[in-house]
């Protein structure tokens, strides 16, 4: 089994897998068919009745955010969405969020994602999905001096480290695989190297093959491979 696990992890990168659902989870996912004009609702406006801001005033319209440090979201694969809003509420009471800040601190998506109903999560999770990305307004890279070092953790990882190549799940070109793993071409390098950071602290406890896989990289790994993979196209 455990040599089963490892060569599974050698297979794939910077990775976001699902970890098993609870119980609230599943129901989450077992909403009714979700309507993406109900989600490009509430993206746009919010519901003020309920304290809901509207996403688009930190991730841009359409899914696409203009801040570095707020993901782009439009055309991520329907699933991989939905499964990150149920990961930043808490499960229970007793059971934190699966993604927290640094140092264990509630993530800003904490309580928007609280407030937010299992048909709302799906419904915005399709929403997004059906976006097209503004490439002119996407994350770039912009560090030509490590981009060698990004290119080789990219495309054949570190051996000696036994650190996979991110193209493995992420695609030779960082599209990702939709419904499995998502798209890091055009993501913003300060998210994605911010993630990788919560990955390695465990902060991010959504994905126990990314915390393997980020706890083998260094800061300067992380910086390098992050401004690579968001100038993929």
């Amino acid at each position: 089994m455990k040599r089963m696990l490892v060569r599974f992890i050698a297979a794939c990168g910077l990775v976001v897998v699902p970890s098993v659902l609870t119980l609230a989870q599943a129901a989450d996912l077992a909403v009714a068919r979700p309507d993406a004009a109900k989600g490009e609702q509430l993206f746009t406006n919010g519901d003020a009745s309920r304290g809901i801001v509207a996403c688009a005033s930190c991730h841009g319209a359409g899914g696409n955010s203009t801040i570095p440090a707020n993901p782009n979201l439009a055309s991520m694969p329907h699933e991989y969405i939905a499964k990150q809003l149920m990961d930043f509420a808490p499960q229970s009471e007793k059971h934190p969020p699966l993604r927290s800040g640094p140092d264990g601190a509630p993530s800003v998506m904490t309580p928007f994602a609280s407030a937010l109903t299992a048909e709302d999560k799906q419904n915005l999770a399709l929403y997004l999905s059906q976006q097209k990305l503004d490439w002119d307004k996407a994350g770039t890279a912009t560090n030509k001096d490590t981009m060698d070092l990004g290119q080789r953790i990219w495309r054949g990882g570190l051996p000696e480290r036994h650190v996979p190549a991110c193209a493995g799940c992420h695609s030779p070109n960082g599209a990702g695989v939709p419904g499995q793993f998502p798209r890091l071409a055009g993501q913003h390098p300060d998210y994605l190297a911010a993630q990788l950071r919560l990955f390695r602290s465990g902060d991010r406890n959504n994905s126990d093959i990314m915390h393997a896989v980020a706890d083998r990289m260094s800061d300067a790994d992380i910086a390098a491979v992050a401004d690579y993979a968001a100038g993929l196209r």
